[in-house]
């Protein structure tokens, strides 16, 4: 039984304390007066705003959480003022006073986004970039930053594969551009630096209980330490990484130190988390009626084995076996401690975390992370040269059971209970196979992870810069999935020597170096902005997996030493090596003409002398139309921009050392010696996939900017498609790896809109909207119906398909499923697979509300997908067998129901229904609308001034996650939407000190 820690009780014992702390009121004088309050626009708290007593130097700024004091004389004028924004001036009668200052269209273009080797100001950005901010990423308790992104993003598609910590995350920018699914992986930088994109384990050993083992490489990161987020997606935005950005590039930019002030923050966050909804199952009088009938349909009696309608276990127990191997309460806890702070040209930040998640599965598992965050910026006193350094480290420890427990909810109704009366597992005399027996089988995860990135820049000239940025990863993980004889009943008498030890472990070491040299220069009616640089960048990973058997005892179990049985069965060392050179060039014409061009030339050691090196660019063009003098006089509009882009990327993303002949060691022994064996053809003139893509759209605000809003079209090809091309039986080999003249193409719209509802110095409502329509399309390749692919693509669908039997119904007669024979040869085979089921998204999309009432914020994000995924019966056995189904499955047939919509029972003994079954689980039949809304996150923060004249403040919240999904999906979640545990709903109480 799972217990609320000593550590989670003291949270809410800390709220109550600093409340009492905080009644202590200190009363000012009577003709001055202490203001305070919070600053911030339509996206949250502004940091940096200088507040100041008019016409006097008596200001100060307002902190990260756009808190301000300051003491002033009352009835006196107080000016906010930040660069980007209009300035507001009030006169002052109360002590609190909270701002929402409005955007300033002759000034916001000063604000500046990341774009990776440079910045753009945001109105003068010709390319497609979304963003996040701290704001967003904090109002969630999640543990990944993919998380916090969800819904937030025109263009972006994620989806969490599983509930289970420490889980994975599938990320699609624009839609799949390769055949391959590893070759869809975006570039992620971490303040500059690369991150690996490719799942962070072992799939061949963490996939029972991790889909796909897709552990995502983010999980390392912690996203308190994250200032902003940014999605680059056209061209124009990912050229500049060349083949690195074909699928997208998402940008992490952490947190910087403060210059103006030093402080200490504490942040505690403690979150439970359950199964957000259950499936409806058969109960026990329907599940033995339904078995029964599946004996009487074959003409059979119960046997001694059949345990459940045979009288053993009987028919009076009634368990609802989600709530017993997903029902318990998850518990987690993250701390933070964070340090900050500088003065004049330096400052720096230093935090440490931890996070412990636990899971809803029986037994004491779970997830714990360690992180440490240290930054430093340093200016010199003439500001020309700069230096930044980031360290990042980061340990993970996932102690989990090597199998997921969801599919275990099918256990008959009427099952024996786990454990008997004197407390052990219950074999009920040897009639049941108890699974929390698989408890014993253990998975664990340990991982360290280490990121440094130095950057320096030192200007020469008023006009001339250099700069070089260097960065190193490493990482080394261990995992281990056991499976000890005692996972079996203890009557099979079986011992250690059956026990199963499966290990991998890994390590990469990866080192990036980047010099550039910009040069800028500024006339009265035009600007240059030139950027050239290189990239040197190093990758090195070794992979040992083995398998031992036959220990001489389970105690000795994670050493694979003690098995007298050990076998190799993955031992690579790999080398990736990437250099690049690259340019950009923008020119801005009155400000209201501005093109930008991007030139990059790559190599990778992943292709042959023949084909190593290919050159990539793009071309971006944005004019700002609301500058001209034909709208100067336009008091409905603020501003207008028409920008389009149209450029090549391309993508290596097909593994090492993929044209060189390779050799393994024989799977058979000759003359009683072991040789080695060809493994792969060798090919020196494959070579990159490129993907050509184009941006048009359209950005506006209105109204004094209480409306924004923007329409993008965009069409990307990728070809040149890197897969295995077939090869006949009699070359020894199944394929060869090539260039495949096949091309998908991408297009879509993408809609945002940013209204402001309300505005007051003490309340404001805003709203951001984003919608996606995307399409994809296989438009092209070459001799498909002739290809063994035949049966995976079809030309003008998209490549996510799936090709299945048109399922009839049942057969009032027969009682079976019936799918359509097409070419009507009287036989069901590969031929009749026609049917075409698109399982990419229609639309997909999020609203997000901000609200604030003077100290008070309430936030939400409502996240909503239009698609089509398997439906629960694709996880269940077939009607009849020893397995719960879901109430829907009781519409089946028999004599007295003959149009039910489901086929007659059968124990398995009707070879000809369970084919049936086969047939219906490969068709359309089992797919189903998994659509579905969601509340996906809630915030109710509390912001206050703890002392005044000290400017400490606390901000007490209480978050949601998951909350609520409306859909017609009737499994566990149509997001998941599998055989493994669905994302949880969780709650959080937590707060944030700052002194």
């Amino acid at each position: 039984m799972k217990k609320i820690t000593f550590t989670a009780l003291t949270v809410p014992l800390t709220y109550v304390l600093i409340l009492l702390l905080c009644s202590l009121k200190t009363y000012a004088q009577e003709k001055t007066l202490t203001l305070s309050g919070v600053v911030k626009d339509v996206n949250g708290p502004l940091a940096g705003v200088l507040v100041w007593q008019t016409d006097t130097e008596n200001g100060t700024q307002t902190n990260e959480l756009g808190f301000y004091t300051i003491q002033i004389p009352t009835n006196t004028q107080v000016t906010f003022d930040y660069l980007g924004y209009k300035p507001q001036t009030f006169i002052v009668k109360t002590s609190t006073l909270n701002v929402t200052l409005v955007a300033d269209e002759n000034t916001l273009d000063e604000m500046v986004i990341n774009a990776g080797y440079y910045t753009v100001k945001d109105k003068e950005r010709t390319g497609s970039i979304s963003k996040i901010t701290a704001k967003e990423i904090g109002q969630q308790p999640v543990a990944n930053p993919l998380a916090a992104m969800q819904g937030r993003m025109a263009g972006v598609n994620i989806t969490q594969n599983s509930g289970v910590p420490g889980g994975g995350f599938d990320i699609q920018i624009r839609g799949r551009n390769s055949l391959r699914t590893e070759g869809n992986a975006p570039l992620y930088i971490v303040d500059g630096v690369p991150f690996n994109a490719q799942p962070a384990s072992d799939a061949y050993v963490s996939s029972l209980v991790i889909p796909l083992g897709n552990i995502s490489p983010l999980n390392t990161i912690n996203p308190n330490d994250i200032e902003s987020i940014e999605i680059l997606k056209d061209a124009d935005a990912t050229a500049i990484y060349g083949s690195r950005g074909a699928n997208g590039v998402v940008l992490i930019t952490t947190k910087k130190g403060d210059n103006n002030r030093t402080s200490i923050a504490i942040q505690s966050v403690t979150s439970i988390s359950n199964l957000a909804n259950e499936m409806k199952l058969m109960n026990t009088q329907q599940y033995v009626k339904m078995r029964n009938d599946a004996f009487i349909n074959d003409g059979l009696t119960p046997t001694a084995y059949d345990y459940d309608v045979n009288g053993t276990w009987g028919d009076k127990r009634d368990t609802n076996w989600q709530k017993k191997f997903l029902g318990n309460t998850a518990v987690s806890q993250n701390t933070q401690f964070s340090f900050n702070g500088g003065s004049g040209k330096m400052n720096y930040l230093f935090s440490g975390s931890h996070r412990k998640d636990e899971t809803v599965f029986p037994g004491d598992f779970g997830y714990k992370r360690t992180n440490f965050f240290l930054v430093v910026n340093q200016i010199s006193k003439d500001d020309r040269f700069q230096f930044q350094a980031t360290v990042q480290n980061s340990n993970q420890k996932n102690n989990l059971m090597a199998y997921d427990f969801t599919n275990e909810l099918y256990l008959a109704p009427n099952a024996p209970d786990l454990y008997d009366a004197a407390g052990n597992l219950n074999w009920e005399n040897n009639t049941f196979e108890n699974p929390l027996a698989k408890l014993n089988a253990k998975f664990k995860y340990d991982s360290q992870n280490f990121l440094g990135n130095i950057m320096l820049k030192y200007k020469l000239s008023n006009s001339l810069q250099v700069s070089m940025s260097g960065g190193l990863t490493q990482g080394q993980t261990n995992e281990f999935r056991t499976a000890p004889a005692t996972v079996y009943n203890p009557a099979y008498g079986l011992t250690s020597e059956y026990s199963i030890l499966t290990s991998s472990k890994s390590s990469s070491n990866t080192w990036i170096l980047e010099p550039g040299i910009r040069w800028f220069q500024e006339g009265n009616i035009s600007k240059w902005d030139v950027f050239l640089g290189a990239t040197f960048e190093e990758r090195k990973q070794t992979i040992f997996r083995l398998d031992a058997f036959n220990f001489t005892s389970d105690d000795l179990i994670y050493n694979a030493a003690n098995a007298a049985t050990q076998q190799i069965l993955k031992d690579s060392d790999l080398a990736y090596r990437y250099h690049a050179v690259y340019a950009r060039v923008n020119y801005n014409l009155l400000d209201k003409y501005f093109f930008n061009a991007t030139a990059r030339r790559d190599g990778s050691s992943r292709f042959g002398n023949n084909n190593r090196f290919a050159n990539f660019g793009a071309l971006g063009f944005a004019w700002l139309f609301s500058r001209e003098d034909f709208l100067a006089d336009a008091s409905w509009l603020n501003f207008g921009k028409l920008r389009g882009s149209y450029g090549v990327t391309g993508s290596d993303l097909i593994g090492d050392y993929q044209y060189l002949n390779t050799y393994g060691i024989g799977s058979y022994p000759y003359d009683g010696l072991v040789g080695l064996e060809p493994l792969r053809l060798y090919n020196p003139d494959f070579s990159w996939e490129t993907n050509k893509k184009f941006e048009a759209a359209l950005e506006l605000e209105f109204f004094n900017g209480r409306v924004a809003t923007s329409i993008a079209h965009y069409r990307n090809r990728s070809s040149n498609q890197l897969v295995g091309i077939p090869l006949p039986g009699t070359t020894g080999f199944t394929s060869v790896q090539a260039n495949l003249n096949a091309t998908v193409e991408n297009t879509g719209w993408e809609f945002t809109l940013r209204p402001i509802l309300f505005s007051t110095p003490n309340f404001s409502w805003n709203l951001n909207i984003n919608l996606t329509f995307p399409k994809n399309e296989l438009i092209n390749f070459p001799n498909l119906e002739e290809s063994t692919y035949a049966n995976q693509f079809v030309i003008g669908e998209p490549i996510s398909i799936r090709k299945v039997y048109n399922y009839l119904g049942v057969n009032p007669e027969t009682g079976l499923y019936e799918v359509e024979d097409v070419n009507n040869d009287g036989v069901i085979n590969n031929s009749d697979r026609t049917a075409v089921v698109k399982l990419n998204p229609e639309f997909y999309g999020g609203v997000a509300s901000s609200i604030q009432y003077k100290s008070w914020s309430f936030d939400f994000l409502v996240q909503f997908v239009k698609q089509i995924g398997y439906s629960p019966d694709y996880n269940t056995n077939f009607l009849g067998s020893m397995q719960n189904q879901p109430t829907e499955l009781l519409d089946y047939w028999s004599p007295e129901n003959t149009t039910a919509k489901h086929q007659l029972p059968t124990t398995g003994a009707n070879g000809a229904a369970v084919q049936a079954n086969q047939y219906y689980k490969l068709s359309n039949g089992v797919f189903t609308n998994t659509s579905f809304v969601r509340l996906k996150n809630v915030q109710v923060a509390y912001n206050m001034n703890v002392n005044k004249d000290k400017n400490r403040q606390l901000k007490i919240f209480a978050q949601g996650q998951n909350l609520f999904t409306i859909t017609p999906y009737k499994g566990l979640d149509p997001e998941t939407n599998g055989g493994f545990l669905p994302v949880l709903r969780t709650f959080a109480l937590g707060f944030e000190f700052i002194f």
